[in-house]
């Protein structure tokens, strides 16, 4: 009987792993599913661009995983029942001209990388009236908003993190004619080193951005934001970028979650509560460097992804488990096609004194971005061909020799 593994979601993580486990096993023994909603795969790193106007390119699942022995479901996760191992989902393909179908799938190993969407801090109005770039259809909502406007419009970006940055200064890159602005709750750029800060306030400079520090925004509405000492700040546009809120689904079942609804996970991103379950990405509660929750992130969730499915692998083929090393080294920051930052960091994401500016900047960034896609589209390259057989037909509950003394 083949091993059943199933991977939720296909963003950077799940697609990486899905074809990590493709090169790791052997076909005969296992089949590999990866279920998505979409037929593409998304650039989340590149959603700004996105909103701006700027195309990227097509890169079909169909496509990225001819061949390997993936099989890739579209659908919708609906649910996720852990103690009977089996997860619902809906949209699948049925007859033509009947409705998307409600199909049971059953796993023997669940790798959970659903990620996260925009977290609006149950902020009155953000629902209604702010924009999101979380999600490509986000993304596409804004760009229609932003080609409605005239110029001397407002665009307010709340957030002063790095996808608030970046937002900012693509939009005032691109359109000049608008007023851009951003609120940020502290001091812009306040996590960078000097160095990072004085080139990050230059470029806004540059840009013309208003920022406003030490403004958290209490209130949205369709033409203005409210600031925590109750000033009105005009905002014909407001987009919202405080930070991400994990996928909802991990909570209706009974996997060990943080108080942040992340699964925890041990070392080699299994589920402490159920051992069939790994989960990567910004799904994972993982601890790096210093005992530090990995940030949700690209760069937190690629690591992941590569020790999870390496991890399976080795316990299904009874072989040394091996592991990733979690940890950061610079954070890349785009600022318009033709700024960046590239702040280095300690192993637990704190800013160094060093950084790198400019065009060149810019340039790594755009090379990290494509490197990452290239990883995606490309997930059995660059593997030694290592398809072991499986010691033997199995579930993951029961622990091979190499993994009981692991």
């Amino acid at each position: 009987m083949q091993h059943r593994i199933i991977v939720l979601g296909a963003g950077y993580t799940g697609a990486v792993a899905a074809g990590r486990l493709a090169k790791r096993l052997h076909r005969d023994d296992v089949t590999i599913t990866l279920v998505n909603a979409e037929p593409d795969f998304v650039e989340r790193v590149r959603m700004h661009q996105v909103a701006v106007g700027q195309e990227l390119r097509a890169r079909p699942f169909s496509e990225m995983f001819a061949g390997t022995g993936v099989t890739l479901k579209l659908a919708r996760v609906t649910g996720v029942d852990v103690d009977r191992r089996t997860v619902t989902v809906t949209g699948t393909e049925s007859a033509p001209g009947t409705d998307p179908g409600t199909e049971e799938l059953a796993y023997d190993t669940l790798v959970y990388a659903l990620g996260s969407a925009w977290d609006t801090h149950d902020v009155p109005g953000v629902a209604d009236h702010a924009h999101q770039l979380a999600s490509r259809p986000g993304a596409l909502r804004l760009r229609e908003r932003l080609a409605e406007l005239s110029a001397g419009a407002t665009v307010t970006v709340v957030g002063g993190g790095l996808t608030g940055v970046e937002a900012a200064t693509e939009i005032a890159e691109s359109r000049p004619d608008l007023a851009v602005a951003l609120a940020a709750r502290g001091e812009l750029g306040d996590w960078l080193s000097p160095k990072g800060r004085r080139h990050l306030a230059k470029v806004f400079a540059g840009l013309g951005i208003t920022v406003h520090e030490h403004s958290g925004i209490t209130a949205v509405d369709a033409d203005t934001v409210t600031a925590g000492d109750g000033r009105s700040l005009p905002s014909d546009v407001t987009v919202w970028t405080t930070g991400f809120a994990v996928h909802p689904m991990a909570r209706a079942t009974t996997l060990e979650l943080g108080d942040t609804g992340q699964i925890v996970v041990d070392g080699t991103m299994r589920s402490v509560s159920h051992p069939d379950v790994y989960a990567i990405g910004d799904a994972a509660l993982v601890m790096g460097p210093g005992d530090k929750p990995l940030r949700m992130s690209c760069a937190s969730g690629i690591p992941t992804s590569w020790q999870a499915a390496d991890a399976i692998a080795a316990r299904l083929t009874g072989t040394k488990i091996p592991h990733a090393p979690l940890r950061y080294f610079n954070q890349c920051i785009s600022l318009g096609r033709k700024e960046g930052l590239i702040q280095y960091v300690t192993a637990d994401d704190r800013a160094v004194s060093a950084a790198l500016t400019g065009r060149f900047a810019a340039l790594y960034k755009e090379v990290v971005c494509k490197g990452a896609a290239w990883g995606v589209a490309n997930p059995t390259m660059g593997l030694p061909t290592r398809r072991r057989r499986t010691a033997q037909p199995r579930t993951t509950d029961t622990p091979t020799p190499a993994e009981a003394s692991a």
